[in-house]
C-alpha cells in the first residue's frame, strides 16, 4: 500500500556505457541501482510486521474468528499509516548502491565490458525498471544485471538470485551471507529479471535494525562508514575480473 503516491509518476533513467566504436555492441554486464528515495511514517520493519499480521489473520480465520479479526485489524492499522512522504534523506536507501557502483568502476580495468543503470522511481513500484524493460528490452538482451539496493555497515549480505547464473553465483560466493530466490522485499531486480537477460541478481546488506531505518528520517549519512560499500564493491569487482 502506498497511500499518497502521485497519480502520475515522472522519472528519468540514466544509462551509461563505454564507447566502443561499434554501435551494435551492448555491455555484457549492467550494474544497476535506483537513485530515488522516499520517506514513510513507519519503517520497513513495521510494515513487514503489518503484512505478517494480515497473513496470519487470514490464516487464523480457518481456526478461530476472534483472533483472526484482531490480527487483521492490527495489520490493516499498520499499513493504513503507510503514506509516502519526502522526509527520508535516503543515505542507506539508496545512495550506498550508487556509491558501490562508482567504486566498482574504479576497480575495473578501463576497457571492462560493463554498463551502468541509475534507475528512477523504484520507490513508486519499480516504475523506472519496468519502463526500461518495456521500452528497451534489447538493451539488456543476453546480458547480466547486478542490482544494488541498501548496503548497511551492519548485518550480513543478502544475494537475491532473481535469475541464477554463473556470475551471480560467483558474486554470492565472494560476498558470503544469505542467498535465495525470494526475499520479502521489493527491488528493481524483480522487474529487470523479466527482461531477456541471461541472469539477474540483487545485492543488499543489513539486518532487522536496518529495516527499522529504511524510509525514515533516521536514514542519514552520519550513521554510515561506507565500509560495507567498499567490501561489497571489492567482492563484485573480483567476481567480474575472475580474480
Amino acid at each position: 500500500m502506498l497511500l499518497g503516491t502521485p497519480a502520475l509518476v515522472h522519472g528519468t533513467n540514466l544509462i551509461a556505457s563505454r564507447p566502443s566504436g561499434r554501435p551494435a555492441v551492448r555491455p555484457s554486464v549492467w550494474l544497476a541501482a535506483h537513485y530515488d528515495s522516499k520517506g514513510q511514517p513507519i519503517s520497513m520493519a513495521t510494515r513487514i510486521l503489518g503484512v505478517a499480521a494480515l497473513v496470519l489473520g487470514a490464516l487464523a480465520t480457518l481456526a478461530a474468528i476472534v483472533p483472526a479479526f484482531v490480527l487483521l485489524a492490527v495489520g490493516l492499522a499498520i499499513l493504513a499509516a503507510n503514506r509516502v512522504t519526502d522526509r527520508s534523506p535516503g543515505a542507506l536507501d539508496n545512495v550506498t548502491g550508487l556509491v558501490a557502483i562508482l567504486a566498482i568502476l574504479d576497480m575495473l580495468p578501463r576497457g571492462a565490458d560493463v554498463g551502468v543503470l541509475f534507475l528512477d522511481a523504484e520507490e513508486y513500484g519499480l516504475v523506472g525498471a519496468r519502463a526500461l524493460v518495456a521500452e528497451r528490452p534489447d538493451l539488456l538482451r543476453d546480458g547480466a544485471v547486478i542490482n544494488f539496493d541498501s548496503l548497511d555497515d551492519r548485518g550480513g549480505c543478502l544475494t537475491f538470485l532473481h535469475r541464477p547464473g554463473p556470475l551471480g553465483q560467483a558474486v554470492a560466493a565472494e560476498l558470503g551471507g544469505m542467498r535465495g530466490r525470494w526475499l520479502p522485499v521489493v527491488v528493481d531486480g524483480i522487474a529487470l529479471a523479466r527482461a531477456p537477460v541471461r541472469e539477474c541478481v540483487t545485492i543488499m546488506k543489513g539486518d532487522w535494525g536496518t529495516a527499522r531505518v529504511v524510509h525514515t528520517p533516521r536514514d542519514t549519512a552520519d550513521r554510515l562508514t561506507l565500509d560495507a560499500v567498499r567490501r561489497v564493491a571489492a567482492g563484485v569487482a573480483r567476481a567480474l575480473t575472475g580474480r
